[in-house]
């Protein structure tokens, strides 16, 4: 087994480098042996990152019974929630780019092996799968698992719970004070938020591409077995070095069509789309919007774990029902994941999935039963979508999948919810948020202030949200976000006047702007691109690079 960490630690002139190692506490065993960066997200700041040096930890360990040496190096990570509602957002999705080129430099730097990556929330785990691609070295991910749903008042809550609770207090259909015990009990412990919002999304589909083990998305992270799934990760890493094998031999389009036939089947973040089409970037592998319309209009819906389900389900439900294994037996029976594609626990997934499926039909459905014959995500098109839109159809009222209403427009997130507290947005209006996608923002801000305020007023069920900008995991309504391209871009977006009609067809997978082409040529002669928000620092770098949201907000190459 040739090391690439060789060049830095073999022969006489290499004794300076062996010294500095020596400078660490490495014996001259441990320098001989293959390095593994253990590339870890551990920060004070973010609940689902404060326990993840007891995983790092393990992983250690388990790298260490492998024959390894664990060199451990930090990972920025920003918290969704905490960043949520002001001008913190712009810098959640960029921070992707940042924490694929961090891992990049130090890995590049130091000449590891191998790699076990080690995230939990939204922007770290596809930022490292991204990373992954990148270097293609035999790297495993564990994530830190799911935090458990609070109780409050004999219910299962979790933090979209409060999102939510503090819209019904604004409309007075909540007292203060229940707000204030929702406060202090829906956020219990560590991992990432309970429901199945972006980051546990994420940590799913990474086991259903099979860069994870199982119960990589799904184990509870207070749970022991997140633990011992940890070391299993860095006696895994060890078993694919030697065997060679590395993130573009599972990184496929049969591996990536099989992580979004999960997507679908659990009915995931609609941010997904974003980050699945930035690891195709990634990998060379040709995905598009249309295809991942295909993957969902052939696969079923089998679960509605929080925010759809009205929040019956949780991430610890669905763990217990069988996780994601079981999801991918159900899919298997009708030919809907591919058993063939290689991953970190097996030369074949279909060997991890013999004798696979629902552990507990009301949460996981059987394939035969589902919720919807189509899957949890939707692709709209149409003249104010030309490159695509959207939605999560799962969480959509049925009531608003065919919607007809007259456009309510804002320029800015801000200026949207101060509307709806104010009483300005009716039953019936369609409310377009622009300059919100990642240039103009820029960053893309998740739009999840909207969509919970509108929730606890009441409002979920009587009004349409369309943005440019995104919305988060936890989302749920008719909230149509992705708009491409965006209004920064001149899209058609940009163009949209106050009462304006749009039509919204979920089922038909149309949103439209009912303005004569004429009246829109017009609209376009008049336009002219604003100013942008911000003139220095990363984000202005970013805004300058940031590709459509259609093509999942990569930074361009080129």
């Amino acid at each position: 087994m040739e090391l690439r960490s060789q060049a830095v630690k073999q022969g006489l002139s290499r004794a300076p480098h062996r010294s500095l190692l020596k400078a660490d506490g490495f014996i001259d065993r441990e320098i001989e042996q293959p390095w593994v960066g253990i590339v870890c997200a551990a920060n004070e700041v973010v609940p689902g990152h404060i326990h993840l040096q007891q995983v790092a930890e393990a992983v250690k360990a388990g790298v260490r019974m492998g024959g390894g040496t664990p060199m451990q190096f930090g990972v920025i990570g920003i918290c969704d929630g905490i960043a949520m509602g002001h001008a913190g957002m712009r810098y959640s999705l960029p921070s992707r780019e940042v924490i694929a080129d961090s891992i990049e430099l130090m890995v590049q730097a130091h000449a590891f092996d191998a790699l076990v990556m080690i995230p939990n929330c939204d922007k770290i785990v596809p930022g490292m799968l991204m990373a992954a691609a990148r270097l293609n070295l035999p790297t495993v991910v564990v994530s830190g698992g799911p935090m458990l749903a609070g109780r409050h008042a004999g219910k299962d809550v979790d933090f979209i719970t409060v999102m939510e609770a503090q819209g019904a207090v604004e409309a007075e259909l909540m007292d203060p004070a229940e707000l204030a015990e929702l406060e202090e009990a829906a956020c219990p412990g560590c991992g990432s938020c309970a429901g199945l919002f972006t980051a546990n999304s994420m940590n799913c589909l990474t086991e259903a591409i099979g860069l994870g083990l199982p119960g990589n998305g799904t184990i509870p992270a207070p749970h022991a077995r997140r633990i011992r799934l940890a070391k299993e990760a860095g006696l895994a890493v060890m078993d694919i070095l030697r065997k060679g094998r590395r993130p573009l031999d599972i990184i496929t389009r049969s591996s990536l069509r099989n992580a979004l036939a999960v997507d679908m089947a659990i009915g995931g973040s609609s941010n997904t789309v974003l980050h699945l089409l930035a690891l195709a970037y990634e990998a060379g592998v040709d995905i598009d919007l249309r295809e991942i319309q295909e993957v969902c209009d052939a696969t079923p819906n089998l679960a509605r774990i929080s925010p759809a389900g009205g929040g019956r389900h949780h991430m610890q439900d669905l763990d217990e029902a069988g996780g994601i294994p079981a999801v991918m037996g159900e899919l298997l029976k009708k030919g809907l994941v591919d058993p063939e594609v290689p991953c970190v626990a097996a030369d074949r997934l279909g060997d991890l999935l013999k004798g696979k499926g629902t552990l507990n039909p009301e949460v996981i459905r059987p394939v035969e039963d589902p919720y919807m014959p189509t899957g949890g995500l939707a692709i709209l098109y149409g003249n104010l979508a030309p490159e695509g839109a959207v939605v999560k159809q799962s969480a959509v009222p049925d009531n608003l999948l065919r919607h007809r209403g007259p456009a309510r427009v804002f320029d800015a997130e801000e200026a949207a919810v101060e509307a709806m507290r104010s009483g300005r947005i009716r039953e019936g209006d369609v409310v377009v948020i622009r300059y919100e996608g990642p240039r103009g923002g820029p960053g893309m801000r998740e739009m999840l202030n909207p969509t919970a305020t509108l929730a606890g007023m009441g409002m979920a069920d009587k009004v349409v949200l369309v943005t440019d900008g995104r919305f988060s995991g936890g989302t749920r309504g008719a909230a149509v976000g992705h708009v491409s391209p965006e209004a920064a871009q001149g899209g058609p977006i940009a163009l949209v006047e106050d009462g304006d009609l749009i039509e919204l067809d979920v089922p038909g997978r149309v949103v439209r702007l009912e303005v004569p082409e004429e009246e829109l040529q017009e609209r376009r002669k008049a336009w002219r691109p604003p100013e942008p928000r911000v003139r220095t620092g990363y984000l202005a770098e970013y805004a300058r690079r940031v590709s459509s949201a259609s093509r999942g907000a990569v930074r361009l190459r080129d």
